[in-house]
């Protein structure tokens, strides 16, 4: 077993390490929330693709692939998401495989991070990130940093420092009907 995996769900299915581990507690929090059942799937089938054996790999893309039809939720696998990843609303979200995710963070639902394809870089997201309902976060070489918020209905295309707060500025115009 995957030395990471009883440390990724200590920190995202049992809810932190304050609280004792132990695998029942593990089951049972998976099978009762949808929240925690997405994050455990999505964390053994995480494992079992960076594996070396190509069975393996068959596996992870198919319990991935299950979970994209039960959720409408696609983590690419290959996607490096470090431990804590929180999804309180796993529903629609898109996250390409040129991600870099730090510890703990939250995305919410109606959430696409993708690359535009200009390059070959990926996204760099840091540690303890928050993104709201209903952002989109595309381009290549982006760098997100450490404890930034991101409020809902954001467009990011731009790097964010540490430490900072992106919202995206809404102009409401009302345009009358002729």
């Amino acid at each position: 077993m995957h030395p990471r995996l009883r440390d990724y769900f200590h920190a995202e299915v049992i809810g932190g390490k304050e609280k004792p581990f132990s695998w029942r507690r593990v089951f049972q929090k998976a099978m009762r929330s949808k929240r925690c059942n997405y994050i455990f799937w999505f964390r053994i089938a995480y494992v079992l693709y960076a594996k070396n054996s190509r069975t393996l790999k068959s596996l992870a893309k198919n319990i991935n692939n299950r979970m994209v039809r039960r959720y409408g939720v696609e983590i690419m696998l290959g996607a490096e998401i470090d431990e804590g990843l929180v999804l309180p609303h796993p529903i629609a979200i898109v996250i390409t495989k040129h991600v870099c995710m730090g510890k703990n963070v939250t995305v919410l639902q109606n959430t696409t991070i993708g690359i535009d394809g200009k390059g070959n870089q990926g996204l760099t997201i840091g540690n303890n990130v928050w993104i709201g309902a209903n952002c989109c976060i595309i381009g290549t070489g982006l760098r997100i940093g450490n404890d930034v918020r991101i409020g809902a209905m954001s467009f990011v295309n731009q790097d964010i420092p540490d430490r900072t707060t992106f919202v995206t500025p809404k102009e409401g115009r009302l345009i009358p009907w002729d």
